[in-house]
């Protein structure tokens, strides 16, 4: 009689195993005179570019009177799908912008946006611009949910560094 009810309990107690995105962004270090944390902005888009989700925007939240705001739109192409129809900031999306080095963000499929996402292809947008500095843009390919560990990786040449995403069923 114990045996069934340990079983039980200890299918009940295992871990589930969600699909997820994992996102690896490299800052760069630029060698110039005048240097400025870029804003980036993360997002899914369809094949034919229509925007799905907002995963990120970094961008300086601590400028007086919301300052920071106005350079959003200096991503061109986030500000044209979706950054001019939010109010910002946006919880859970938006945040400060990121020193020099590799930041992850992970997501998965028990909480937005991937919860409701409908299985196709799919693109990992994104783009970076700096004051003082340019402005870069990366696609990476994808089909969600994912079927088998996949890797995609796009590497920057200005403003962004590497840019992988791996998915994991």
């Amino acid at each position: 009689m114990r045996k069934p009810l340990l079983l039980s309990l200890a299918l009940l107690t295992a871990p589930v195993m969600a699909a997820e995105l994992v996102v690896d962004v490299e800052i760069p270090r630029l060698q110039v005179a005048e240097y400025h944390r870029p804003y980036v902005a993360l997002w899914l888009e369809e094949p034919d570019k229509r925007h799905v989700a907002n995963l990120a925007v970094w961008y300086d939240l601590k400028l007086k009177d919301n300052e920071g705001e106005k350079w959003l739109k200096d991503m061109r192409e986030w500000w044209r799908r979706s950054g001019r129809s939010l109010q910002m900031p946006v919880d859970g999306v938006s945040g400060a912008t990121r020193a020099v080095g590799t930041h992850q963000l992970t997501f998965d499929d028990t909480k937005a946006p991937l919860k409701d996402l409908p299985a196709g292809d799919y693109r990992l947008v994104v783009e970076a611009a700096r004051e003082v500095g340019g402005r870069e843009l990366l696609r990476l390919p994808f089909t969600w949910p994912p079927q088998n560990a996949e890797k995609q990786q796009a590497q920057g040449e200005s403003e962004l560094g590497s840019v992988t995403v791996q998915l994991n069923p």
